[in-house]
């Protein structure tokens, strides 16, 4: 007897709100929900024969949706695979990052342990070039696999095809071009060890300095303690969660505008404030989103509707259970506008927004 072929689920008129962190948005006109690469594919080129808008979501960690939904095919990649090889890890698109993460220190390697608790899934990780507490994914991915829409066939790109930067990358370069299938790391074994710390604040909770390693498990619960007190983990009963994480990316000034800058820093708060500098290369300085936001005067729990500023960081814009997309457009416009006022900086969105702008 013919073993029956799994097909990709499809339902029509279907919600995308509960596919986001954000638990926002409209409708999209069909929802294909895909659990392997071949479902995938397949949406992916029936979408592109017919000429039909697709939007591919994956953990929904990243995403504002439009209050009127989706004109089009939504792509809900569902796909699941962990497989560990020596210190070669490969991962399906649809698979839980933070579930992975923990999976790798379960096993005594190192290298993307920092990333502990960021929600959403594998496959998002190369676009967004996901960062935090010190790693970045772009040091240990070693090949993307993904369709080239352009092409019409799956390719496997090289770390540096992907063309990582600053939460940037080949594929948010043009997002229209790459549906991400599997994502290919190699990891170290450091006899159980983290990698050597980078992140000051991580460090200084471990109680050791910068360079130092720990043991794996200790980074990654400290992380997940310092994300937790940020409202950074999701949990479904706290709204401080109902969010995309760091709503804006920090910014990256050349000399003459980091010059500029600190000019209206010190017109605004006196000639010893200090803002946060990072060099980033070739004369460029990357200061603190959140510092902006806070100094010029959007403090944690800012706002008064039913889209607000977390209560336990200020980068983090929220949904306090009742807002609309366009709630939550109107408070990040509102904190974008006036940190340029108060200090000559545009802040940038960090999560894709869909049939809508800031």
């Amino acid at each position: 007897m013919e073993q029956e072929r799994h097909v990709a689920t499809v339902e029509d008129n279907a919600p995308l709100a509960p596919l986001t962190t954000f638990r926002l948005g409209g409708p999209a006109t069909r929802l294909v929900t895909a659990t392997t690469d071949e479902e995938v594919v397949a949406a992916v080129r029936a979408a592109d024969d017919s000429g039909t808008p697709l939007l591919v979501i994956g953990g929904g960690s990243n995403l504002v949706i439009g209050d009127k939904g989706f004109d089009g095919t939504a792509l809900h990649i569902a796909t699941r695979g962990f497989r560990l090889d020596g210190t070669a890890l490969e991962l399906a698109a649809g698979e839980n990052w933070s579930d992975a993460v923990a999976h790798t220190v379960e096993a005594g390697l190192a290298g993307v342990e920092c990333l502990a608790g960021i929600p959403g899934s594998a496959g998002a990780t190369p676009i967004q070039n996901v960062g935090a507490y010190g790693q970045d994914v772009s040091a240990t991915i070693t090949e993307v696999v993904a369709y080239d829409r352009r092409a019409g066939e799956t390719v496997t790109l090289t770390n540096e095809e992907c063309a990582f930067s600053y939460r940037h990358s080949r594929f948010k370069q043009h997002p229209d071009r790459f549906v991400v299938l599997r994502v290919r790391f190699a990891l170290e074994d450091a006899g159980g060890l983290s990698a050597p710390l980078k992140y000051a604040e991580t460090a200084r909770a471990l109680g050791v300095a910068p360079g130092d390693r720990v043991p794996a498990e200790a980074a990654r619960e400290t992380v997940l303690a310092l994300r937790a007190g940020k409202g950074m983990v999701l949990d479904p009963t706290d709204h401080d969660t109902w969010s995309a994480g760091s709503f804006f990316t920090n910014p990256i000034l050349t000399e003459a505008e980091h010059a500029a800058f600190l000019r209206r820093v010190r017109d605004r708060l006196g000639p010893d404030a200090a803002p946060p500098a990072f060099p980033d290369g070739d004369g460029r300085v990357k200061t603190s989103a959140a510092w902006l936001i806070d100094r010029a005067g959007f403090t944690k729990g800012y706002g008064s509707g039913p889209a607000r500023i977390s209560t336990k960081h200020t980068l983090a814009l929220t949904n306090r259970g009742e807002a609309t997309t366009e709630d939550l457009l109107a408070l990040a416009r509102e904190v974008r506008d006036g940190v340029r006022a108060a200090f000559g900086v545009t802040l940038v969105n960090e999560p894709v927004t869909v049939g809508v702008s800031l």
